[in-house]
Protein backbone atom coordinates (compact mmCIF):
# COMPACT_ATOMS: atom_id res chain seq x y z
CA UNK A 1 0.00 0.00 0.00
CA UNK A 2 1.11 3.42 -0.70
CA UNK A 3 1.24 6.03 1.92
CA UNK A 4 -0.13 9.69 0.73
CA UNK A 5 2.52 12.23 1.14
CA UNK A 6 2.34 15.34 3.71
CA UNK A 7 0.58 17.61 2.51
CA UNK A 8 -3.05 17.75 1.17
CA UNK A 9 -3.43 20.64 -1.27
CA UNK A 10 -1.17 22.92 -3.41
CA UNK A 11 -2.53 25.87 -1.21
CA UNK A 12 -1.15 23.75 2.44
CA UNK A 13 2.32 23.18 0.71
CA UNK A 14 2.60 26.64 -0.34
CA UNK A 15 1.35 28.05 3.38
CA UNK A 16 4.27 25.60 5.10
CA UNK A 17 6.92 26.49 2.26
CA UNK A 18 6.10 30.34 2.99
CA UNK A 19 6.38 29.68 6.91
CA UNK A 20 9.53 28.25 6.20
CA UNK A 21 10.72 31.06 4.59
CA UNK A 22 9.82 33.59 7.13
CA UNK A 23 11.35 31.41 9.95
CA UNK A 24 15.06 32.20 8.48
CA UNK A 25 14.26 35.52 6.91
CA UNK A 26 15.77 38.25 8.09
CA UNK A 27 12.75 40.68 9.86
CA UNK A 28 14.24 44.13 9.47
CA UNK A 29 14.02 43.72 5.43
CA UNK A 30 11.10 44.72 3.32
CA UNK A 31 11.04 41.13 2.18
CA UNK A 32 9.43 40.11 5.60
CA UNK A 33 6.42 41.55 4.46
CA UNK A 34 5.97 40.24 1.11
CA UNK A 35 6.46 36.79 2.57
CA UNK A 36 3.28 37.44 5.27
CA UNK A 37 1.31 38.70 2.70
CA UNK A 38 1.75 35.46 0.78
CA UNK A 39 0.82 33.28 4.03
CA UNK A 40 -2.23 35.60 4.99
CA UNK A 41 -3.47 36.16 1.18
CA UNK A 42 -6.78 38.46 1.51
CA UNK A 43 -6.38 38.61 5.58
CA UNK A 44 -2.63 40.26 5.36
CA UNK A 45 -2.90 43.68 7.25
CA UNK A 46 -0.78 46.45 6.18
CA UNK A 47 1.37 47.42 8.84
CA UNK A 48 4.98 48.71 9.02
CA UNK A 49 6.86 47.96 5.96
CA UNK A 50 10.14 47.91 8.39
CA UNK A 51 10.05 47.02 12.18
CA UNK A 52 10.90 50.33 14.15
CA UNK A 53 10.57 51.04 17.82
CA UNK A 54 7.50 53.41 17.00
CA UNK A 55 5.72 49.97 15.81
CA UNK A 56 6.40 49.74 19.80
CA UNK A 57 6.27 45.72 21.01
CA UNK A 58 6.81 42.75 18.67
CA UNK A 59 2.96 41.25 19.73
CA UNK A 60 1.66 44.27 18.10
CA UNK A 61 1.99 43.19 14.65
CA UNK A 62 -1.46 41.62 13.87
CA UNK A 63 0.41 39.95 10.96
CA UNK A 64 2.67 37.84 13.32
CA UNK A 65 -0.15 36.88 15.47
CA UNK A 66 -2.35 35.32 12.57
CA UNK A 67 0.22 33.49 10.85
CA UNK A 68 1.60 32.33 14.24
CA UNK A 69 -1.97 30.75 14.32
CA UNK A 70 -2.13 29.38 11.06
CA UNK A 71 1.59 27.59 11.45
CA UNK A 72 0.23 25.89 14.95
CA UNK A 73 -2.76 24.69 13.56
CA UNK A 74 -1.15 23.10 10.37
CA UNK A 75 2.01 21.52 12.37
CA UNK A 76 -0.87 19.91 14.28
CA UNK A 77 -2.44 18.88 11.37
CA UNK A 78 0.86 17.46 9.52
CA UNK A 79 1.68 15.93 12.83
CA UNK A 80 -1.08 13.97 12.70
CA UNK A 81 -0.83 13.04 9.56
CA UNK A 82 2.58 11.82 10.60
CA UNK A 83 1.54 9.48 13.23
CA UNK A 84 -0.69 8.08 10.83
CA UNK A 85 2.04 6.77 8.36
CA UNK A 86 2.32 9.94 5.92
CA UNK A 87 5.52 9.24 4.36
CA UNK A 88 6.98 12.68 3.23
CA UNK A 89 9.44 13.20 0.68
CA UNK A 90 12.86 15.53 1.20
CA UNK A 91 11.07 18.46 0.36
CA UNK A 92 7.51 17.64 2.49
CA UNK A 93 9.98 16.95 5.53
CA UNK A 94 12.32 20.06 5.46
CA UNK A 95 9.04 22.62 5.17
CA UNK A 96 7.51 20.70 7.90
CA UNK A 97 10.94 21.15 10.04
CA UNK A 98 10.83 24.71 9.51
CA UNK A 99 7.15 25.09 10.20
CA UNK A 100 7.76 23.65 13.19
CA UNK A 101 10.53 25.81 14.23
CA UNK A 102 8.36 28.85 13.61
CA UNK A 103 5.69 27.57 15.92
CA UNK A 104 7.50 26.71 18.52
CA UNK A 105 9.48 29.94 18.36
CA UNK A 106 6.25 32.27 19.01
CA UNK A 107 4.76 29.30 21.18
CA UNK A 108 7.90 30.69 23.40
CA UNK A 109 8.82 33.80 22.51
CA UNK A 110 7.36 35.65 25.24
CA UNK A 111 9.10 33.33 27.80
CA UNK A 112 12.45 33.74 26.12
CA UNK A 113 12.46 37.68 26.31
CA UNK A 114 11.38 37.63 29.93
CA UNK A 115 14.14 35.37 30.31
CA UNK A 116 16.65 37.85 28.41
CA UNK A 117 15.27 40.91 30.10
CA UNK A 118 15.29 40.44 33.56
CA UNK A 119 18.50 40.62 36.34
CA UNK A 120 20.89 37.89 35.87
CA UNK A 121 21.55 35.34 39.02
CA UNK A 122 24.55 35.55 41.69
CA UNK A 123 26.39 33.06 39.06
CA UNK A 124 25.95 35.18 36.11
CA UNK A 125 23.54 33.30 34.47
CA UNK A 126 20.02 32.67 33.73
CA UNK A 127 17.85 29.64 34.62
CA UNK A 128 14.90 28.86 31.83
CA UNK A 129 11.94 27.25 34.23
CA UNK A 130 10.16 26.57 30.79
CA UNK A 131 13.04 24.29 29.12
CA UNK A 132 10.72 21.03 30.31
CA UNK A 133 7.62 22.39 28.60
CA UNK A 134 10.05 23.11 25.44
CA UNK A 135 11.51 19.79 25.01
CA UNK A 136 8.30 17.91 25.40
CA UNK A 137 6.92 19.87 22.61
CA UNK A 138 9.89 19.68 20.32
CA UNK A 139 10.16 16.43 20.81
CA UNK A 140 6.26 15.77 20.31
CA UNK A 141 6.57 17.44 16.88
CA UNK A 142 10.09 16.11 16.06
CA UNK A 143 10.50 12.76 17.26
CA UNK A 144 10.34 9.49 17.21
CA UNK A 145 10.50 8.37 13.50
CA UNK A 146 9.13 8.58 11.01
CA UNK A 147 10.50 12.51 11.22
CA UNK A 148 13.35 12.16 9.97
CA UNK A 149 14.85 15.44 9.48
CA UNK A 150 16.87 16.82 7.10
CA UNK A 151 18.69 18.83 9.28
CA UNK A 152 18.62 17.34 12.23
CA UNK A 153 18.65 19.67 15.14
CA UNK A 154 18.37 18.46 18.82
CA UNK A 155 15.85 20.62 21.42
CA UNK A 156 19.26 22.16 23.31
CA UNK A 157 20.39 23.87 20.30
CA UNK A 158 16.96 24.92 19.19
CA UNK A 159 16.79 26.53 22.81
CA UNK A 160 20.21 28.15 22.36
CA UNK A 161 19.59 29.65 19.00
CA UNK A 162 15.94 30.88 20.01
CA UNK A 163 16.87 32.80 23.23
CA UNK A 164 19.60 34.05 20.85
CA UNK A 165 17.48 35.27 17.88
CA UNK A 166 15.04 36.97 21.01
CA UNK A 167 17.70 38.70 22.28
CA UNK A 168 19.30 39.51 19.15
CA UNK A 169 16.08 41.16 17.76
CA UNK A 170 15.41 42.75 21.11
CA UNK A 171 19.01 44.87 21.19
CA UNK A 172 18.25 45.74 17.59
CA UNK A 173 14.60 46.65 18.04
CA UNK A 174 15.47 48.87 21.39
CA UNK A 175 18.43 50.60 20.07
CA UNK A 176 18.56 51.21 16.85
CA UNK A 177 15.90 54.08 16.58
CA UNK A 178 14.04 55.60 13.31
CA UNK A 179 11.26 54.38 10.70
CA UNK A 180 13.42 55.31 7.48
CA UNK A 181 15.18 52.94 4.96
CA UNK A 182 18.70 53.49 5.98
CA UNK A 183 17.60 52.69 9.91
CA UNK A 184 15.93 49.76 8.65
CA UNK A 185 18.93 49.16 6.45
CA UNK A 186 21.20 49.81 9.58
CA UNK A 187 18.92 47.15 11.73
CA UNK A 188 19.26 44.68 8.98
CA UNK A 189 23.14 44.78 8.35
CA UNK A 190 23.40 44.46 12.47
CA UNK A 191 20.85 41.78 12.24
CA UNK A 192 23.54 39.89 9.19
CA UNK A 193 26.64 40.33 11.65
CA UNK A 194 24.95 38.51 14.20
CA UNK A 195 23.49 35.52 12.11
CA UNK A 196 24.84 36.31 8.77
CA UNK A 197 22.70 36.59 5.37
CA UNK A 198 21.97 32.66 5.83
CA UNK A 199 20.67 32.25 9.04
CA UNK A 200 19.94 28.38 7.94
CA UNK A 201 23.76 27.57 7.67
CA UNK A 202 24.37 29.97 10.31
CA UNK A 203 22.86 27.70 12.71
CA UNK A 204 24.34 24.66 11.10
CA UNK A 205 27.30 25.20 11.57
CA UNK A 206 28.74 28.90 11.56
CA UNK A 207 26.75 29.64 15.13
CA UNK A 208 30.15 29.02 17.23
CA UNK A 209 32.47 30.84 14.91
CA UNK A 210 31.26 33.76 14.58
CA UNK A 211 33.62 34.90 17.08
CA UNK A 212 36.64 34.51 15.05
CA UNK A 213 35.15 37.77 12.36
CA UNK A 214 35.82 40.70 13.35
CA UNK A 215 33.06 43.35 12.44
CA UNK A 216 34.45 46.96 11.60
CA UNK A 217 31.35 50.27 11.87
CA UNK A 218 31.91 52.97 9.96
CA UNK A 219 30.11 56.32 9.93
CA UNK A 220 30.01 59.68 11.61
CA UNK A 221 30.70 60.69 14.87
CA UNK A 222 27.36 59.96 17.04
CA UNK A 223 25.71 57.80 14.34
CA UNK A 224 25.30 55.47 16.98
CA UNK A 225 28.35 53.02 16.08
CA UNK A 226 28.91 51.86 19.62
CA UNK A 227 24.93 51.16 20.04
CA UNK A 228 25.53 48.75 16.83
CA UNK A 229 28.85 47.13 18.43
CA UNK A 230 26.58 46.93 21.39
CA UNK A 231 24.00 44.87 19.83
CA UNK A 232 26.32 42.51 17.92
CA UNK A 233 28.11 41.73 21.09
CA UNK A 234 25.18 41.01 23.45
CA UNK A 235 23.57 38.90 21.02
CA UNK A 236 25.80 36.35 20.87
CA UNK A 237 25.52 32.80 21.06
CA UNK A 238 25.18 30.70 24.69
CA UNK A 239 25.01 27.27 24.77
CA UNK A 240 22.50 25.84 27.04
CA UNK A 241 23.31 23.98 29.69
CA UNK A 242 20.07 20.85 29.82
CA UNK A 243 21.12 19.52 33.32
CA UNK A 244 21.35 23.29 35.08
CA UNK A 245 18.51 23.82 32.72
CA UNK A 246 20.10 27.02 32.80
CA UNK A 247 22.27 29.61 30.17
CA UNK A 248 25.53 29.43 32.54
CA UNK A 249 26.92 32.34 30.53
CA UNK A 250 26.33 35.83 30.82
CA UNK A 251 26.12 38.61 27.90
CA UNK A 252 25.38 41.36 30.53
CA UNK A 253 29.33 41.36 31.40
CA UNK A 254 30.87 40.11 28.25
CA UNK A 255 30.71 43.24 26.75
CA UNK A 256 34.06 45.68 26.92
CA UNK A 257 34.44 49.10 25.15
CA UNK A 258 37.56 51.27 25.14
CA UNK A 259 37.52 54.51 23.68
CA UNK A 260 40.98 54.50 21.88
CA UNK A 261 40.74 58.16 21.02
CA UNK A 262 40.67 59.26 24.94
CA UNK A 263 43.70 57.74 25.62
CA UNK A 264 47.74 58.31 25.16
CA UNK A 265 49.19 54.63 23.42
CA UNK A 266 50.90 53.81 26.52
CA UNK A 267 47.13 53.58 28.03
CA UNK A 268 46.05 52.06 24.89
CA UNK A 269 48.24 49.52 25.31
CA UNK A 270 48.31 48.49 28.88
CA UNK A 271 43.61 48.77 28.64
CA UNK A 272 44.12 46.12 25.88
CA UNK A 273 47.23 43.99 26.78
CA UNK A 274 47.38 44.84 30.19
CA UNK A 275 51.04 45.33 32.06
CA UNK A 276 53.71 43.65 34.46
CA UNK A 277 54.07 46.06 37.52
CA UNK A 278 57.40 48.41 36.88
CA UNK A 279 57.14 48.19 32.47
CA UNK A 280 56.10 51.78 32.55
CA UNK A 281 55.54 55.19 34.96
CA UNK A 282 52.46 54.35 37.35
CA UNK A 283 51.84 50.59 36.95
CA UNK A 284 52.31 49.77 40.66
CA UNK A 285 50.91 46.29 40.26
CA UNK A 286 49.87 43.50 37.46
CA UNK A 287 46.98 44.16 35.68
CA UNK A 288 44.78 42.28 33.40
CA UNK A 289 43.77 43.68 29.80
CA UNK A 290 40.88 43.41 28.24
CA UNK A 291 42.00 40.98 26.00
CA UNK A 292 42.52 38.73 28.39
CA UNK A 293 39.32 39.68 30.78
CA UNK A 294 37.10 39.06 27.78
CA UNK A 295 35.77 35.46 27.70
CA UNK A 296 35.11 32.95 24.81
CA UNK A 297 31.69 34.65 24.34
CA UNK A 298 32.74 37.76 24.92
CA UNK A 299 33.31 41.32 22.58
CA UNK A 300 36.49 43.36 22.87
CA UNK A 301 34.62 47.09 21.82
CA UNK A 302 37.73 49.50 20.25
CA UNK A 303 35.87 52.42 19.54
CA UNK A 304 37.60 55.14 16.86
CA UNK A 305 39.88 52.34 16.07
CA UNK A 306 41.60 54.49 12.88
CA UNK A 307 43.25 56.81 16.30
CA UNK A 308 45.83 54.32 16.96
CA UNK A 309 49.66 54.76 16.09
CA UNK A 310 51.21 52.21 14.02
CA UNK A 311 52.90 50.66 16.70
CA UNK A 312 49.50 49.70 18.30
CA UNK A 313 48.31 48.43 15.23
CA UNK A 314 51.12 46.36 14.51
CA UNK A 315 50.46 44.29 17.88
CA UNK A 316 46.64 44.07 17.43
CA UNK A 317 47.30 42.82 13.74
CA UNK A 318 49.18 40.28 15.57
CA UNK A 319 46.05 39.30 17.87
CA UNK A 320 43.59 38.95 15.23
CA UNK A 321 45.99 37.05 13.05
CA UNK A 322 47.13 34.71 16.22
CA UNK A 323 44.80 34.98 18.70
CA UNK A 324 48.20 35.73 20.86
CA UNK A 325 49.50 38.79 22.43
CA UNK A 326 51.78 39.88 25.18
CA UNK A 327 51.41 42.18 28.65
CA UNK A 328 53.20 44.96 28.91
CA UNK A 329 56.56 44.31 30.33
CA UNK A 330 56.14 40.55 30.11
CA UNK A 331 57.54 38.02 27.59
CA UNK A 332 54.69 35.35 28.34
CA UNK A 333 52.18 35.30 25.78
CA UNK A 334 48.52 35.08 26.78
CA UNK A 335 45.32 33.78 24.25
CA UNK A 336 42.43 35.87 23.37
CA UNK A 337 39.44 34.10 23.20
CA UNK A 338 36.74 36.66 22.26
CA UNK A 339 35.26 38.70 19.58
CA UNK A 340 36.85 42.23 18.37
CA UNK A 341 34.56 44.91 17.10
CA UNK A 342 35.78 48.26 15.77
CA UNK A 343 34.43 51.51 14.68
CA UNK A 344 36.07 54.28 13.22
CA UNK A 345 34.57 57.81 11.33
CA UNK A 346 37.83 57.81 9.67
CA UNK A 347 38.30 57.43 5.86
CA UNK A 348 40.62 54.38 6.27
CA UNK A 349 41.12 53.97 2.27
CA UNK A 350 42.37 57.46 3.14
CA UNK A 351 44.37 56.95 5.73
CA UNK A 352 46.10 53.78 4.57
CA UNK A 353 47.24 55.89 1.44
CA UNK A 354 48.73 58.69 3.71
CA UNK A 355 50.61 55.84 5.44
CA UNK A 356 49.03 56.03 8.96
CA UNK A 357 47.04 52.98 9.33
CA UNK A 358 48.13 49.65 7.55
CA UNK A 359 46.32 47.82 4.90
CA UNK A 360 47.07 44.75 6.54
CA UNK A 361 45.37 45.57 9.66
CA UNK A 362 42.55 47.02 7.67
CA UNK A 363 41.86 43.39 5.45
CA UNK A 364 41.46 41.92 8.90
CA UNK A 365 39.17 44.31 10.12
CA UNK A 366 37.08 44.18 7.54
CA UNK A 367 35.44 40.85 7.15
CA UNK A 368 32.59 41.79 8.28
CA UNK A 369 31.71 45.93 7.38
CA UNK A 370 28.23 47.87 8.61
CA UNK A 371 27.62 51.34 7.73
CA UNK A 372 26.39 53.78 10.34
CA UNK A 373 24.40 56.51 7.91
CA UNK A 374 24.36 60.09 9.61
CA UNK A 375 21.13 61.73 11.14
CA UNK A 376 20.77 64.01 8.25
CA UNK A 377 20.51 60.89 5.31
CA UNK A 378 18.05 59.70 7.31
CA UNK A 379 15.92 62.53 7.07
CA UNK A 380 16.39 63.12 4.06
CA UNK A 381 14.94 60.00 3.22
CA UNK A 382 11.81 60.74 5.19
CA UNK A 383 10.85 63.69 7.01
CA UNK A 384 9.19 61.44 10.00
CA UNK A 385 12.30 60.37 11.17
CA UNK A 386 12.36 63.20 13.19
CA UNK A 387 9.78 63.12 15.39
CA UNK A 388 10.02 59.36 15.69
CA UNK A 389 13.31 59.82 16.71
CA UNK A 390 12.21 62.62 19.17
CA UNK A 391 9.56 60.19 20.61
CA UNK A 392 11.84 57.30 20.81
CA UNK A 393 14.41 59.51 22.91
CA UNK A 394 11.81 60.96 24.87
CA UNK A 395 10.80 56.97 25.85
CA UNK A 396 13.89 56.42 26.93
CA UNK A 397 14.39 59.82 29.28
CA UNK A 398 10.73 60.04 30.81
CA UNK A 399 9.17 56.43 30.01
CA UNK A 400 6.11 55.70 27.71
CA UNK A 401 3.71 57.89 29.67
CA UNK A 402 5.27 60.89 29.19
CA UNK A 403 7.25 60.91 26.23
CA UNK A 404 4.56 61.90 23.77
CA UNK A 405 4.31 65.30 25.82
CA UNK A 406 8.23 65.52 25.99
CA UNK A 407 8.34 64.81 22.61
CA UNK A 408 5.94 67.60 21.07
CA UNK A 409 7.70 70.14 23.06
CA UNK A 410 11.35 69.03 22.01
CA UNK A 411 9.60 69.22 17.88
CA UNK A 412 7.90 72.89 18.66
CA UNK A 413 11.40 74.19 20.11
CA UNK A 414 13.28 72.53 17.17
CA UNK A 415 11.28 73.83 14.82
CA UNK A 416 10.76 77.29 16.32
CA UNK A 417 14.72 77.34 16.65
CA UNK A 418 16.53 75.13 14.81
CA UNK A 419 14.20 74.71 11.74
CA UNK A 420 13.54 71.90 9.30
CA UNK A 421 16.94 72.24 7.05
CA UNK A 422 19.36 72.35 10.42
CA UNK A 423 21.93 69.59 9.89
CA UNK A 424 22.48 67.49 12.94
CA UNK A 425 26.36 67.69 12.49
CA UNK A 426 26.27 65.67 15.97
CA UNK A 427 23.80 63.57 14.54
CA UNK A 428 21.54 60.99 17.00
CA UNK A 429 24.08 62.10 19.69
CA UNK A 430 23.58 65.54 19.01
CA UNK A 431 19.35 65.34 18.74
CA UNK A 432 19.42 62.97 22.15
CA UNK A 433 21.29 65.53 24.11
CA UNK A 434 19.01 68.47 22.33
CA UNK A 435 15.84 67.04 23.97
CA UNK A 436 17.34 66.58 27.34
CA UNK A 437 18.42 70.21 27.40
CA UNK A 438 14.94 71.13 26.45
CA UNK A 439 13.68 68.39 29.24
CA UNK A 440 15.64 70.54 31.45
CA UNK A 441 16.10 74.56 30.25
CA UNK A 442 13.74 74.53 27.60
CA UNK A 443 16.46 75.35 25.66
CA UNK A 444 19.18 74.14 23.37
CA UNK A 445 22.40 75.72 22.30
CA UNK A 446 23.88 73.95 19.36
CA UNK A 447 27.68 74.11 19.07
CA UNK A 448 27.08 75.28 15.33
CA UNK A 449 24.28 77.33 14.81
CA UNK A 450 22.24 77.27 11.97
CA UNK A 451 23.94 78.94 8.76
CA UNK A 452 26.78 77.63 9.73
CA UNK A 453 27.52 73.79 8.51
CA UNK A 454 31.25 73.38 9.42
CA UNK A 455 33.88 74.34 6.52
CA UNK A 456 31.11 72.97 3.63
CA UNK A 457 28.51 75.87 4.92
CA UNK A 458 31.09 78.22 5.20
CA UNK A 459 32.60 78.14 1.96
CA UNK A 460 29.41 77.42 0.12
CA UNK A 461 27.95 80.91 1.59
CA UNK A 462 31.07 82.48 0.59
CA UNK A 463 31.35 81.22 -2.64
CA UNK A 464 27.62 82.42 -3.22
CA UNK A 465 27.84 85.70 -1.96
CA UNK A 466 30.86 86.17 -4.17
CA UNK A 467 33.40 87.07 -1.62
CA UNK A 468 36.40 84.77 -2.18
CA UNK A 469 38.82 86.68 -4.61
CA UNK A 470 39.65 83.97 -7.49
CA UNK A 471 43.50 83.38 -5.77
CA UNK A 472 41.51 82.83 -2.60
CA UNK A 473 39.15 80.09 -4.52
CA UNK A 474 41.43 78.26 -6.12
CA UNK A 475 43.17 77.72 -3.17
CA UNK A 476 40.12 76.32 -0.99
CA UNK A 477 39.37 74.23 -3.90
CA UNK A 478 43.04 72.42 -4.43
CA UNK A 479 42.53 71.94 -0.62
CA UNK A 480 38.99 70.36 -1.30
CA UNK A 481 40.01 68.36 -3.61
CA UNK A 482 43.54 67.08 -2.43
CA UNK A 483 41.71 66.54 1.25
CA UNK A 484 39.06 64.08 -1.11
CA UNK A 485 41.85 62.32 -2.70
CA UNK A 486 44.45 62.36 -0.50
CA UNK A 487 47.48 62.75 -3.56
CA UNK A 488 48.90 65.96 -4.88
CA UNK A 489 49.65 64.00 -8.41
CA UNK A 490 45.89 63.08 -8.61
CA UNK A 491 44.17 66.44 -7.51
CA UNK A 492 46.39 67.89 -10.23
CA UNK A 493 45.32 65.64 -12.38
CA UNK A 494 41.29 66.55 -11.48
CA UNK A 495 42.21 70.06 -12.02
CA UNK A 496 44.45 70.12 -14.77
CA UNK A 497 47.21 71.65 -12.61
CA UNK A 498 50.87 70.88 -11.80
CA UNK A 499 51.54 69.17 -9.09
CA UNK A 500 53.49 71.71 -7.44
CA UNK A 501 50.99 74.75 -7.94
CA UNK A 502 47.94 72.47 -5.89
CA UNK A 503 51.06 71.96 -3.65
CA UNK A 504 51.28 75.31 -2.49
CA UNK A 505 48.18 76.12 -2.82
CA UNK A 506 46.86 73.82 0.07
CA UNK A 507 45.80 75.69 2.89
CA UNK A 508 46.55 73.52 5.78
CA UNK A 509 44.21 74.94 8.64
CA UNK A 510 41.19 74.05 6.06
CA UNK A 511 43.06 70.96 5.67
CA UNK A 512 43.06 69.92 9.27
CA UNK A 513 39.04 71.18 9.52
CA UNK A 514 37.88 69.05 6.68
CA UNK A 515 40.01 66.26 8.11
CA UNK A 516 38.36 66.36 11.29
Amino acid sequence: MIMPGLFRSTRERETAEAIARLTYCNPFLGERVEIERRVLGDAFKPFFLVWHPRADLLDDNPNVLHIFAEAEKLVHDLRERLAAGARPDEAERKAYQDACLYALYYRYHTRFFEMATRPEDSRGGRDAPFWTDFRRDFEHLFGPEPVRLPDPMTPVHAFACFFQVRRAFHFIFRSIGGGSMPAAGLRAQVWQSIFTHDLHRYQRLLYDRMGDVTTLITGPSGAGKELVARAVGLARYIPFDARSKSFRESFEESFFPLNLSALSPTLIESELFGHRRGSFTGAVADRQGWLEVCPPLGTVFLDEIGEIDVGIQVKLLRVLETRRFQPLGSSDERTFQGKVVASTNRDLGREMREGRFREDLYYRLCADTVVAPSLRERIADSPEELPTLVIFLAQRLVGEEEAPTLAREALEWIETHLGRDYPWPGNVRELSQCVSNIMIHRDYRPAIRRGDAGWQGRLSQEFLRGELPAEELLRRYCTVVYARTGSYAEAARMLGLDRRTVKARIDPELLGEIRG
